[in-house]
């Protein structure tokens, strides 16, 4: 045997022992599993009653129910910078939604990311943060989900980019970035801080939107003060206090936002304002103060610098500002006010809002486009809202305005290019 057929031969190998050692990474089953009681007819009405509250905590019902269709059936369009998921069926249809699983493999797909056949599924369904859920929570959203009406809707392909259109690919991803665990207590912390840390990273699965995440979608780490892009929105870190850190506010001050969508401090608008509607108003209030202190102990991070403003002259500064003043002055100081004072309840301040200075500037910049609407919830059951502009002013104007907004009354953030707002224009609204 000739030295170069021993090399060719000694890299064959080793690449078939990598592949091997990628494929048991990626597909390999946590032997660690729990077990659960057998639910018997008279406990059958007490778990579904538990695994519907525990729907409503992980807000199930708004990723898997299309704008106008049947609660649960699926078909959303979840749109992410690899292209587009639709969410699937997930009422007890035994053709197209799970009433052919049992709850063994319902228990994989949330805790493993596997369907029935073994198959990984795509993380865009985060069960990198379900994976934390115990085994009794996920036999009680099982036997909720197993409740529900039928619908027989067929679930819809996703439309994916090359190459991430091709599944085998997620088992390397797997290898790389996923671990099944359950949540493990924190010995050095109390009960409630512990019940707000697994509603937070498990259930409630809030870093699926508010983490960074590097170029393959695996989430960076907490430690990491960048929030994510979801929806076409930008989910501020909830670590950074320039972002949606609440290590400052009182627990009453979380709660009022998590509960009604509002405080003195902000408001929640797009798809927070969903979750919001959909789940948390819903919550207990021990749960929702669980949340609170877990989410006021998360140690401050230092955000990154905001990228460079656009280049422009002194002169062309100050003529697209007096613009933007302008078309302040016209559209919003009369809800506003003139310094940006805002009106409370009514308007927000503009003036030390760090949801308009923060960068990116998409959010203000779709607020502007689109509108702003809190949710309408007990606690705030008429909420005001704030008209779309995008049908009265050009993307630079927009971009002038914004921009004004951003460097006024003590505010000190970057400018915005028209190009930025003509990004925000397409796609849908969240």
């Amino acid at each position: 045997m000739t030295k170069a057929l021993r090399v060719a031969m000694v890299a064959l190998l080793l690449l078939i022992g990598g592949v091997t050692l990628v494929a048991w990474l990626g597909l390999r089953s946590d032997r660690s599993e729990e077990s659960v009681a057998p639910v018997i007819a008279s406990d059958l009405q007490d778990r579904v009653a538990r695994g519907r509250y525990l729907a409503l905590a992980g807000n199930c019902r708004g990723c898997h129910t299309e704008r106008g269709g049947a609660d649960y059936a699926g078909g959303r369009v979840i749109a992410t910078s690899f292209g587009e998921f639709r969410t699937p069926n997930l009422t007890p249809d035994a053709a197209t939604g799970i009433g052919r699983w049992s709850e063994n493999d319902f228990w994989r797909a949330m805790h493993e990311g596997k369907r029935p056949d073994g198959a990984p599924l795509y993380p865009a369904f985060p069960y990198t943060h379900y994976t934390k859920i115990s085994r009794a929570d996920v036999a009680a959203l099982y036997a909720y989900l197993q409740s529900v009406p039928e619908v027989n809707k067929g679930n819809l392909a996703h439309s994916l980019q090359f190459p991430y259109d091709q599944r085998w690919l997620v088992v390397a991803w797997r290898a790389l970035f996923f671990r099944p665990g359950a949540y493990q207590m924190v010995a050095t912390q109390d009960e409630r801080w512990n019940r707000g840390a697994y509603l937070v990273q498990g259930l409630g699965h809030c870093g699926a939107c508010h983490d960074a995440r590097n170029a393959l979608g695996a989430i960076r780490g907490q430690a990491d003060a960048a929030g994510g892009v979801i929806h076409n929105w930008y989910a501020p870190a909830l670590n950074a206090a320039a972002e949606a850190g609440v290590a400052a506010w009182s627990e009453d001050q979380v709660i009022a936002l998590l509960r009604t969508g509002l405080n003195e401090k902000a408001v929640t608008l797009g798809p927070m304002a969903e979750v919001v509607y959909n789940s948390l108003q819903h919550l207990r209030d021990e749960d929702l103060r669980a949340m609170a202190v877990y989410l006021r102990s998360l140690k401050a991070q230092v955000s990154p610098p905001p990228a460079a403003a656009p280049r422009q002259s002194a002169e062309t500064r100050m003529v697209a500002n007096a613009r933007g003043a302008r078309d302040y002055a016209d559209h919003c100081a009369g809800c506003h006010g003139q310094q940006g004072q805002g009106r409370v309840p009514a308007t927000r301040p503009l003036a030390a809002n760090r949801d308009v200075t923060m960068t990116p500037a998409m959010n203000v910049i779709r607020i502007v486009l689109q509108g702003g609407y809190a949710p309408g919830t007990a606690g705030n059951p008429q909420p005001f809202g704030m008209p779309p502009f995008g049908g009265t002013l050009s993307d630079e104007r927009i971009a002038d305005l914004v921009s004004y907004i951003r460097s006024a009354w003590g505010n000190d953030a970057p400018a915005v290019a028209g190009h930025e707002v003509a990004r925000q224009r397409g796609g849908v609204l969240w």
